[in-house]
C-alpha cells in the first residue's frame, strides 16, 4: 500500500489517499477549499487510479470538509463507524461551535466496526474500533505492510484531544492505543489526523502519555 498524505485547512487535518494496484481510498477527506479539493483531485488524475472506497477515521467537523465534494465526484458515501451518525447529522452545529462552515456529507449507509475489512487492489485494511477521542473513532491496519492510519488517536508525541469535545474519554483512549495500537508492533508507521507520521516503536519509547498508559 502506498501512502500519499496532504495536510488542509486552518486545523492542519491529515487526509490520505491510499493506492495499490491502479485502485485507491480516500481517509478523511479534510480539504475545505476548492483549491484543496483539486489537490487530491489532481493526484488522482496524474496517479490514474480508481477510488473504490471513501472512509473516514471519524465524523469531526475537521474530517469531514471536502466529503460532500467526493461523494458527488464518485457517486459513493464515505463509511463509518455507526457512532458517527449524531456526528455526521450535526455537522452544520459543529461547524458553528468552530466558527467555520461545512457543507454536510450524507449519512453513511456502509457502518464499520471492530474485525471488518476494506479491499483495494491486493491490499486489505482491517478495522480497529479505537474510541476515546471520539466514540466513533476507527482505525484502518494494513498488516501485509505495517501501516496504520490512525485518526485521532495517537500522535507524535501526543494524543488525540480529550477536552473540550463531545463524549470523550482521557482513560478509554488510552485503552484504546495500549489494547489495540501497540500490539501492532514497533515497526508498524502510523499516519495520524494531525502532524507527520510515527511508528509504535517511536511512541513507545518517546511518548509521554504512551509511556505513562504503559506503566498503569
Amino acid at each position: 500500500m502506498q501512502v500519499e498524505p496532504f495536510t488542509f485547512s486552518s486545523f492542519m487535518t491529515n487526509c490520505y489517499l491510499c493506492h495499490d494496484a491502479g485502485e485507491a481510498v480516500l481517509v478523511d477527506a479534510s480539504c475545505e477549499t476548492t483549491d484543496e479539493q483539486r489537490q487530491v483531485q489532481a493526484l488522482i488524475e496524474e496517479l490514474d487510479l480508481e477510488v473504490v472506497h471513501l472512509l473516514l477515521t471519524h465524523a469531526h467537523v475537521d474530517h469531514i470538509f471536502g466529503c460532500h465534494f467526493f461523494e458527488e465526484q464518485y457517486d459513493m458515501r464515505f463509511a463509518a463507524h455507526e457512532a458517527a451518525r449524531p456526528f455526521i447529522e450535526r455537522a452544520e452545529e459543529q461547524a458553528t461551535a468552530f466558527g467555520v462552515q461545512v457543507t454536510p456529507p450524507s449519512v453513511p449507509t456502509t457502518w464499520l466496526g471492530e474485525g471488518d475489512t476494506v479491499s483495494f487492489g491486493n491490499t486489505t485494511l482491517e478495522v480497529l474500533h479505537t474510541p476515546g477521542h471520539s466514540p466513533d473513532s476507527i482505525s484502518f491496519v494494513d498488516r501485509a505492510s505495517q501501516q496504520a492510519l490512525t485518526g485521532d488517536v495517537l500522535f507524535q508525541n501526543s494524543i488525540g484531544r480529550t477536552q473540550g469535545l463531545p463524549q470523550t474519554s482521557r482513560d478509554q483512549l488510552l485503552r484504546s492505543i495500549t489494547d489495540k495500537l501497540l500490539p501492532l508492533g514497533d515497526e508498524c508507521t502510523i499516519y495520524p489526523g494531525h502532524g507527520p507520521q510515527t511508528t509504535i516503536g517511536r511512541e513507545r519509547q518517546q511518548n509521554p502519555f504512551v509511556r505513562e498508559a504503559v506503566k498503569q
